[in-house]
C-alpha cells in the first residue's frame, strides 16, 4: 500500500477523550460480550463490513433496540439492490426516542425520588430560536404530551400506517413533534422547506399522494418576513389526495385556519391529553421519503424504514460523532436537507437538540456562534460553506463568543479544505474535535466520517464508517488506495433505500445507483483513500455526476431548467456546479437566448428572480452567460457531465467523442472557456 497521506494532524484525542469515548466502550462490550478484540481502527472496521450480521447485532444489542417482536435473522438475504434486514422483528423509531423519559421514570420510582435525582422529564429536548430572539423550551415531558397530542388527533383524522403526511414547514419544534408523531402511527412522512417554490414542492409531493399537510403561515429569513399563504392554496388545490389540511403559526402568534375551508390549527392538534400509542411496525416499514435531485426529470422519492433508519442513525450519531445524553447538539439545516434528518437523530440518544431557524449570516456571521455560545451547545455541525464564509469574513468566532462548552465540530456538505481546518484550530477552539463527514440523502447517513478516538488531519475526513464496505474503484471497478476513483459502497447497509415511490419494476431505483457496476452502490463522489497509521483516511473531490450541490443542498438541473426556460427570451440553458478542492465552488448558468436578445443586467436579474421563487435563493448561478448553444448528445441530451469535467480540467479529448454528439462544434467554446479560466486561476 502506497502511502499518499500530505495533510499535518492537526488534532490527537486526550487520553480522557478516548476513555469517555462511546466507541470505547463498544470496543470493551465486543471484548466481553463477543470475545472481540481489536488491535486498531482498520481491524475493527474490517470485521464490520465482512462480517455484516455480528456487527448489526451488535450495534442492536449494544443501544438496547427494543422491538416488540424480535427478528428472525439479521441479514436475510444479502444483495444490492433488495437486501432483507431483520425479518421478523417489529418496532417503531419513536420508542427509541421516548424511551429517555420512560427509562428514568421508571428508574427513579416515585415523584420524590425523581425529584431529587432530576428526571429526564424536566429535562429539555429541544431548544429554538429564530431571527428575531424568540426562544422557545420543550421539555422531555413536553415532547412527549405534544408527540401523543398530535398523533391522537392524527389518527382521528384517519391517518393509518402507510398514508403519507407532507410538511411545509422551517426547523422549528413543531417540524419534529409533527413527525414524531406521524411516525408512531406507522404514517410516512415527508418535508419541505418552505423556502422552496411550489414548482419544487409539487414535483415532490405530487408523486406520493398525500392524505394531510402540514403547513406555515410563512417564514423569517435576513430579517424579512415571507408569507407562504398563497403558496399553502395551490399546494392545496394542486394535492388532490389531501384530506386535511394543518396550519401552523410560524411567522404570526396565530393562524387564520378559516382562511381555507375545512383547515385545523395547530393548536387544535396539540392541545389536550392522550396516552402515546406506538403501531409496531416491520423493520423495513417506511418511516420518511427523501428526495433526489432530480437531474433528469422530477426528483425520485426515495423511501426509508424505520430499522435502517435506526441503526445507521444510532451507529452514526451515537459511535461516530459520540453524541451522548448530556450533550447540547445543534446542526445548522434547514428542513430541505437530510442534515434536519440527522439532527432529529441526536434525541434517539437523549441529547438536546438546539435549533435555529434563520440566516446564519444575518445580521452577520457571529450570529450563530452567539447562539452556540447563548445555549451551551457542546457539538455544533453546519456545511462547510458555513466556516468557508466566515473564515473569507476574518470572522474569529472564539473572540465573539464563550465557546468553552463547544467539544465538537461537524462540517458537511462539500469537502472542507484544509485551510478551514487550520481556521477552526485557530479561531474557533483549539481542542475542539472536528469530524467531516460524506455521504448524502440516498442512505441518510455517512459513508466517510470521523471518530473521537482517530487523530484529525487536515483536509481529511479519519475514516470509512463501520458497517459500510466503502471503496475507490478505478474506470474498471478494481479496488484502489492512494487514488482518485469513484466511491462506491460494495455491501448491503441496512439504511438502503427500500425503494423509489412509483418505480413499481425498480428501474430507476436500480439505474441511479448499480448501473455501473451490478450488485456495487455507485455514490457519484471522486474519492481518494489515503492511508494513515491508525486508519484509511478518506478525501472527496467533489461530485462525478451532473447534480447542482449548493451549500449542502442538492438540487437537479431539470428543476432549474424548467424555471429558467419558462422565461421567454431563454431558449436553452446549461448548469454545471464545480466543485475545486480548497476553493469555493463555482456554478455558472450558460444561456441560449433568442435572436436579437441582450444578457443585460435586467435580463439576468429575471432569470435570478425566477430561480428564487420556482426553486430556492440557494440555487441562484454564479454567473450567467450567453452562449450560443448547449452542446448534446445523439439524443438529445444536454451534456452536463461532460461539460463539467472539461471546465474542471480535463483534456476534450478524454471528456467526449465528437461522433456521440449532434452538435459537436458546439464543444470549441467550452473548450476556450475552459482555458481562459485556468489561465485566469
Amino acid at each position: 500500500m502506497v502511502n499518499t497521506a500530505t495533510g499535518a494532524a492537526v488534532w490527537r484525542p486526550a487520553a480522557e477523550r478516548i476513555e469517555r469515548a462511546r466507541i470505547t466502550a463498544f470496543r470493551a462490550w465486543l471484548a466481553r460480550e463477543r470475545g472481540l478484540v481489536f488491535g486498531d481502527y482498520e481491524s475493527l472496521w474490517q470485521w464490520s463490513v465482512t462480517d455484516l450480521e455480528g456487527f448489526w447485532s451488535a450495534v442492536w444489542q449494544f443501544f438496547d433496540i427494543r422491538a416488540s417482536q424480535p427478528y428472525t435473522r439479521v441479514l436475510a438475504e444479502a444483495r444490492m439492490p433488495g437486501a432483507v434486514w431483520c425479518p421478523g422483528a417489529r418496532l417503531n423509531l419513536v420508542d427509541q426516542v421516548l424511551r429517555h423519559v420512560k427509562d428514568e421514570r421508571a428508574a427513579a420510582g416515585s415523584h420524590d425520588e425523581r425529584a431529587a435525582l432530576g428526571s429526564h422529564d424536566e429535562r429539555i429536548a429541544l431548544v429554538c430560536r429564530n431571527e428575531l430572539g424568540r426562544r422557545t423550551e420543550v421539555s422531555w415531558r413536553e415532547l412527549e404530551r405534544q408527540v401523543a397530542a398530535v398523533a391522537a388527533s392524527l389518527r382521528a383524522l384517519g391517518v393509518a400506517p402507510g398514508d403519507r403526511v407532507v410538511a411545509y414547514l422551517p426547523n422549528v419544534p413543531q417540524t419534529i413533534i409533527a413527525f414524531l408523531a406521524v411516525a408512531s402511527l406507522g404514517a410516512v412522512w415527508s418535508v419541505c422547506s418552505p423556502d422552496m417554490g411550489p414548482v419544487a414542492v409539487l414535483d415532490r409531493f405530487r408523486q406520493i399522494e398525500p392524505k394531510v399537510l402540514i403547513a406555515c403561515d410563512g417564514y423569517r429569513y435576513g430579517g424579512k418576513p415571507f408569507g407562504r399563504s398563497e403558496i399553502v392554496g395551490e399546494l392545496r388545490r394542486e394535492l388532490t389526495t389531501l384530506a386535511h389540511t394543518v396550519l401552523v403559526p410560524v411567522l404570526n402568534e396565530q393562524v387564520d385556519a378559516t382562511r381555507f375551508p375545512g383547515a385545523l390549527a395547530w393548536r387544535e392538534l396539540a392541545a389536550g391529553e392522550a396516552t402515546l400509542r406506538t403501531e409496531q411496525v416491520a423493520f423495513d416499514h417506511p418511516l420518511w421519503i427523501v428526495y433526489s435531485s432530480g437531474t433528469t426529470g422530477v426528483p425520485k422519492a426515495i423511501v426509508h424504514g424505520h430499522g435502517g433508519i435506526l441503526l445507521e442513525a444510532l451507529k452514526g450519531i451515537g459511535l461516530h460523532r459520540d453524541l451522548q445524553a448530556d450533550d447540547r447538539f445543534q446542526w445548522y439545516t434547514s428542513t430541505g436537507w437530510i442534515m434536519w434528518n440527522v439532527q432529529v437523530s441526536g434525541l434517539m440518544v437523549g441529547a438536546t437538540v438546539c435549533l435555529y431557524d434563520g440566516n446564519p449570516g444575518w445580521p452577520d456571521l457571529s450570529t450563530l456562534w452567539k447562539f452556540i455560545a447563548d445555549e451551551r451547545v457542546t457539538f455544533f455541525g453546519a456545511g462547510a460553506a458555513f466556516y468557508a464564509s466566515c473564515m473569507k469574513a476574518g470572522v474569529e468566532p472564539a473572540r465573539i463568543a464563550d465557546l468553552s462548552r463547544l467539544a465538537s465540530i461537524g462540517s458537511t456538505g462539500s469537502p472542507l479544505p484544509a485551510e478551514a481546518y487550520r481556521w477552526i484550530y485557530a479561531h474557533v477552539k483549539r481542542d475542539a474535535w472536528l469530524v467531516s463527514i460524506a455521504g448524502g440523502t440516498d442512505l441518510a447517513g455517512a459513508f466517510l466520517t470521523g471518530l473521537p478516538t482517530l487523530p484529525v488531519y487536515e483536509g481529511e475526513m479519519t475514516c470509512r464508517a463501520l458497517g459500510l464496505k466503502v471503496e475507490a474503484y478505478d474506470d474498471a471497478g478494481r479496488p484502489v488506495v492512494g487514488e482518485v476513483g469513484e466511491l462506491v459502497c460494495s455491501a448491503p447497509f441496512p439504511s438502503l433505500p427500500l425503494y423509489f415511490w412509483n418505480d413499481p419494476d425498480g428501474r430507476r431505483y436500480r439505474e441511479s445507483y448499480f448501473d455501473t457496476w451490478p450488485g456495487v452502490w455507485r455514490h457519484g463522489d471522486w474519492l481518494r483513500l489515503v492511508p494513515r497509521p491508525e486508519a484509511i483516511g478518506a478525501i472527496i473531490y467533489g461530485r462525478s455526476d451532473a447534480t447542482i450541490n449548493r451549500h449542502g443542498i442538492r438540487m437537479g438541473t431539470a428543476e432549474l431548467y424548467r424555471a429558467v426556460e419558462a422565461i421567454p427570451e431563454v431558449l436553452d440553458s446549461l448548469v454545471v456546479d464545480l466543485e475545486y478542492l480548497g476553493r469555493a465552488s463555482y456554478m455558472p448558468l450558460f444561456v441560449v437566448l433568442r435572436p436579437g436578445v441582450e444578457l443585460d443586467q435586467a435580463l439576468k436579474s429575471r432569470i435570478n428572480a425566477r430561480i428564487r421563487d420556482a426553486l430556492s435563493a440557494r440555487h441562484l448561478p454564479d454567473e450567467i452567460i450567453a452562449i450560443a448553444e448547449v452542446p448534446r448528445t445523439l439524443s438529445g441530451k444536454k451534456m452536463e457531465l461532460p461539460v463539467k469535467k472539461l471546465l474542471l480540467g480535463q483534456p476534450a479529448a478524454k471528456v467526449v467523442h465528437a461522433d456521440a454528439m449532434a452538435n459537436p462544434a458546439s464543444l470549441a467554446w467550452f473548450v476556450d472557456f475552459a482555458r481562459r479560466g485556468r489561465k485566469s486561476q
